[in-house]
């Protein structure tokens, strides 16, 4: 009998705010590539978007600070693998699984992540 990788047997990070499937579509973003969610600095929890935590968190959200993008702050959906704040900025689609992320996220890349400019 094999045995399962500690990755498989981990269980999924909870995601909080208005999820709308498994794969961490929120009510504000739910297109077929919108399967990440982001750990936010300031209170350790996954949430599907920048919405979702200004909604449902009773304390603003902080971005993640440069010197802390080794972090592992964004999860996967589609797989439940979790990638550095380096790994996720530096691909377009999930290294475990191959599944494409919205390559509009770009766009709020400073709501998560605190940019040099």
């Amino acid at each position: 009998m094999l045995e399962s990788s500690p990755r498989e047997s981990r269980a999924s990070p909870r995601v909080l705010g208005p999820v709308v499937d498994e794969m961490t579509r929120c009510v504000h973003y739910r297109t077929e590539v919108d399967i990440v969610a982001i750990r936010f600095a300031c209170c350790n929890e996954y949430y599907p978007c920048h919405l979702c935590h200004a909604e449902t968190a009773d304390h603003p959200a902080e971005q993640w600070p440069l010197d802390q993008r080794d972090q592992e702050a964004v999860l996967c959906g589609a797989c439940s693998t979790e990638l550095t704040i380096l790994s996720y900025l530096a691909t377009d689609e999930c290294p475990n699984c191959g599944s494409p992320f919205n390559e509009r996220c770009r766009l709020h890349t400073h709501l998560y992540f605190e940019t040099a400019d």
